[in-house]
């Protein structure tokens, strides 16, 4: 089971951001993936560290690598040292690119969002 992330404290509003491409969906999870993959140096240990098995990591990689037509994580294999996994240039660009995104689309939204938090105080 997937972790969500913490609610922002009450004063807090976030937007959260899905982006769909004809070739498939891009959202706050595989990039969370993607970021734990960099951090923790393999896809079974950034799939720990967001409460997911190694089999659902994989296949979101799997569905990047497959929208993107190229490679985001670049693997190798376990063995006496252990596998490993980092991010290809492809992966560290599609981070920062939704990223970037993201960023941008909550400064563009940041007054709605305010009043919209304005509303649903009690």
């Amino acid at each position: 089971m997937t972790r969500r992330p913490e609610r922002p404290p009450p004063e807090q509003v976030v937007l959260s951001l899905r982006i769909d491409l004809p070739q498939g969906r891009i959202g706050p999870g595989k990039i969370a993936l993607l970021e734990a993959i960099d951090r923790e140096g393999s896809i079974s240990a950034a799939g720990r560290a967001l409460g997911m098995s190694y089999k659902r990591a994989w296949d979101l990689v799997d569905a990047l690598n497959t929208m993107l037509g190229t490679p985001v994580v670049q693997a190798s294999l376990g063995g006496y040292r252990g596998g490993g996994a980092v991010l290809t240039d492809e992966g560290r660009a599609l981070v920062a690119d939704y990223r970037a995104i993201e960023r941008a689309a909550q400064r563009a939204a940041e007054p709605r969002l305010a009043a919209l938090a304005r509303r649903t105080r009690a």
